[in-house]
């Protein structure tokens, strides 16, 4: 009880010290936005995830992470078209999203961090009251490669129901679907 105290102190005073208001923390709030990354802690959708507005809405800060995801998952070709996974890469490198670039793919633990195991029926398995559109109950790339096989690479899917089967190595020949982010260090670990 002590720490969690401490901890509520200390965000209170570098909120005070940073000027953010009870509006910053809101799920829908003009920025300015301070994620305060938290992976520790589990936040309720309602709060954890941000539609950022001056991304003309088309950007999701998750405040349990710091990263910033595409609010609707690439769609710029026909829905539910799949990628080989090199081609994944490109499409987030070059894309732009509410007139921002610097989108990578997210590595397999970035991808699967917005998996929520309580909810293994949602399909997609995303926390309830998420604010992504057209998130499809598939498998989607991770920039991770598979460190037995370099021909190989990390896939997170959104449709299985239980925690064993959410991330697997596929061959990087297969098709999946491409989800990209922005922030965050996105290392291969290779």
């Amino acid at each position: 009880m002590r720490d969690l105290s401490r901890r509520l102190f200390e965000l209170v005073v570098i909120g005070a010290l940073l000027g953010v208001t009870a509006a910053a923390h809101a799920a829908s709030a003009v920025g300015p936005y301070y994620p305060y990354p938290a992976w520790d802690e589990t936040l309720p959708a309602s709060t954890r995830f941000i539609v950022l507005t001056n991304m003309n809405s088309q950007a999701v800060l998750d405040r349990e992470t710091g990263l910033v995801w595409e609010r609707t998952p690439d769609l710029t070709l026909p829905l539910g078209l799949t990628r080989k996974w090199v081609d994944a890469h490109v499409i987030c490198n070059i894309k732009t999203v509410g007139n921002r670039q610097g989108w990578r793919l997210p590595t397999v633990h970035e991808l699967a961090s917005l998996i929520d195991p309580s909810n293994p029926n949602g399909n997609p398995d995303l926390p309830a009251g998420h604010p992504f559109i057209n998130v499809q109950s598939a498998i989607y790339w991770s920039a991770t490669t598979d460190a037995r096989d370099p021909g190989g690479a990390w896939e997170v899917n959104f449709f299985f129901g239980n925690e064993a089967g959410r991330a697997e190595v596929m061959d990087k020949g297969s098709d999946n679907l491409t989800w990209c982010v922005r922030g965050g260090v996105g290392a291969d670990p290779r």
